[in-house]
């Protein structure tokens, strides 16, 4: 009998600490996303400066910029150049974009 109360014991603590690996490993992987996210924005823009046409305006950036993230992504239709809501799995990400300017990139926050 005291054996199955230990094990009892030993099983609730390995599936609330397996609980807490998941959710942790999904808040991860969304900043990751923005990580990508804000390489990608710094991309184009840099591009965009080199350019012989240099900076065309924020705009132009956001709409040269891929912001599919790949499988288990997804945004909330209203995603635009001011941020939008980034899920994976089922946790999920308020994201803020700060524009990009002639001397800066655009952030993800």
């Amino acid at each position: 009998m005291s054996v199955l109360v230990i094990l009892g014991v030993v099983f609730s603590v390995i599936i609330h600490e397996f609980t807490s690996l998941s959710d942790t490993a999904y808040q991860r992987a969304l900043q990751s996303a923005v990580q990508e996210l804000n390489i990608r924005e710094t991309l184009i823009w840099s591009n965009f400066k080199i350019s012989p046409n240099g900076w065309p305006g924020d705009g132009d950036v956001f709409d040269n910029m891929n912001i599919k993230l790949g499988g288990g992504y997804s945004w909330d239709e209203s995603v635009n150049n001011l941020g939008g809501t980034l899920r994976f799995g089922p946790h999920s990400l308020d994201l803020v974009r700060t524009p990009s300017q002639n001397r800066a990139a655009g952030r993800w926050k």
